[in-house]
């Protein structure tokens, strides 16, 4: 789910004002966004649960020991922390589960994470929350900025980031 990710790339916009959205955006995603060559490749999987049909949300068990491994996600994040910091600033870089610790699960240690993809409404319901926090965090501080003359503009770009957010979730429930 992506979802969530952008509920969480808007809180952070209402604390780094400086950073474009769309660049937290990617952040948020950026190890999904990698994921797909390396799945394109078949260093990286997708294969149905154990007892589905592997079709909807939650049905299916991602394989992202690259990507997605602790040491992994660390990795790539440092790289598009870096990248960020030039045009930036340092600050903007730091801010992330079922997950190898290390790529491609070496050691074949146990993942870590909360599983919560096994529990598809619970799943659906935590990045409705993310989503929502962050449209209001960021309709806070788009307000607190633009003053009060501009107080409907902040509050449609809140409701904006909410609503794009809930269609990626319901298309995301709906396995679109």
């Amino acid at each position: 789910m992506v979802a969530g990710h952008f509920g969480l790339a808007a809180a952070v916009k209402a604390k780094e004002p400086q950073v474009p959205l769309w660049s937290l955006m990617l952040a948020t995603a950026w190890l999904d966004v990698l994921f797909v060559p390396l799945y394109i490749a078949g260093i990286e999987r997708i294969e149905p649960a154990p007892g589905t049909g592997g079709t909807g949300y939650g049905e299916g068990v991602i394989y992202a020991d690259y990507t997605h491994s602790l040491v992994g996600a660390l990795a790539l994040g440092l790289l598009f922390g870096l990248i960020a910091a030039v045009p930036w600033g340092r600050r903007t870089g730091a801010v992330r589960g079922d997950m190898p610790i290390l790529p491609g699960n070496l050691g074949d240690l146990p993942r870590l994470g909360f599983g919560l993809w096994q529990i598809p409404l619970a799943a659906a319901a935590a990045e409705l929350a993310l989503v929502a926090i962050g449209a209001v965090l960021y309709g806070r501080a788009a307000a607190r900025r633009a003053g009060p003359a501009a107080g409907g503009r902040s509050r449609l770009a809140a409701g904006a980031t909410f609503a794009v957010g809930v269609l990626v979730l319901g298309l995301s429930v709906l396995g679109l």
